[in-house]
């Protein structure tokens, strides 16, 4: 199994960058793709990105493509999202999961999931 803990949550301006880091455990972390999630209060929880085990693979939604990259770092066990040019419509907790089956856009093939991390972009 592969256990991860987000981190590098916080207050941003509006225009402004963040980085999010995604610490994972587990021996078998680069066969799984990994993604972000987002849940802004009162909403579901919507897709951000995702990278492919290798990290050859990448996949965004339509809202973040161009200011958010996603990256994988496998020796370090940890996946990253970097938070560029954010809006205030960015703001959410970002939850970091993993999936053993499939590089996607849908929550229910994640397998397991971080407890999340607070983004608030100011205005």
């Amino acid at each position: 199994q592969v256990q991860v803990v987000e981190s590098g949550g916080g207050l941003v301006q509006a225009g402004g960058s963040l980085r999010l880091s995604c610490a994972a455990s587990g021996r078998t972390f680069n066969s799984y793709a990994m993604g972000w999630f987002r849940q802004a209060p009162g909403k579901e929880r919507e897709f951000v990105a995702a990278i492919s085990w290798s990290g050859g693979n990448t996949y965004y939604a339509d809202s973040v493509k161009g200011r958010f990259t996603i990256s994988r770092d496998n020796a370090r066990n940890t996946v990253y999202l970097q938070m560029n040019s954010v809006k205030p419509e960015d703001t959410a907790v970002y939850y970091c999961a993993a999936s053993s089956t499939v590089l996607s856009g849908y929550s229910r093939t994640y397998d397991y999931w971080g407890q999340g991390t607070q983004v608030t972009v100011s205005s």
